[in-house]
């Protein structure tokens, strides 16, 4: 029983190994092929399936002007709006999330969850639906077409993720250290940057994981 138990758990890690690596693999050998191999049959072992080529690598290196592609640019908006936008949406989430995990807010039947749930719900509503407000309020701030217009568009959209996150860390920071602060001579925005907020560096670092990932994965 015990060979049995260990041949089947070798075998389905084996399985699953060849599972996840063998994307990976084909993406690798892909490379190397020319336009005609990766358009034919599917191929994947070099020397013996296909001939390979350093060809679609060379046009990586090449200027457009050569005929070559232009991957500085695209990489480079892709950087600066991803982390531009989840830099400023964790400063902004962040602020947000103390001011609703301190203090109490009331307007009408609309309370401190209430906000929270609403900064939350804007990720429950896919991004396509808001494409065309995008698209209009870009239009009349004169920002459509341009890499500040995105990052705008993307502090929208990663904002809720920040504030979500940073709500709960803040709740689980105890609210005796702000007063303690305040006693021994703290200012409220020294209590926040000088003890609140190094006890959510975690929280800091998975909100900053999340916006970056959900900011990336558009590209």
């Amino acid at each position: 029983m015990s060979k049995l138990y260990t041949f089947l758990k070798y075998f389905f890690i084996t399985f699953w190994t060849v599972f996840v690596v063998a994307p990976f693999l084909w993406a690798v050998s892909t490379s190397f092929k020319d336009f005609q191999s990766v358009n034919s049959k599917v191929t994947y072992i070099p020397w013996l399936d296909f001939e390979p080529t350093l060809e679609g690598w060379r046009v990586l290196i090449k200027s457009p002007a050569k005929g070559g592609v232009d991957i500085v640019e695209p990489y480079f908006n892709s950087i600066f709006v991803t982390c531009t936008a989840s830099l400023i949406s964790i400063v902004l989430g962040t602020l947000a999330a103390y001011a609703l995990s301190r203090f109490t807010f009331k307007a009408g039947f609309v309370r401190n969850n209430d906000i929270t749930f609403f900064f939350i719900s804007q990720r429950i509503m896919p991004p396509i639906v808001l494409s065309i407000p995008f698209f209009i309020f870009l239009s009349t701030i004169g920002l459509l077409d341009s890499l500040l217009g995105l990052v705008v568009v993307y502090i929208v959209l990663l904002m809720p993720i920040a504030v979500w996150i940073m709500v709960d860390f803040f709740n689980r920071v105890p609210k005796e250290l702000d007063e303690t602060a305040l006693i021994d001579g703290c200012n409220p925005y020294q209590a926040f940057y000088k003890v609140v907020l190094p006890n959510s560096i975690p929280g800091l670092i998975v909100a900053g994981m999340f916006c970056i990932i959900f900011g990336w994965i558009d590209f």
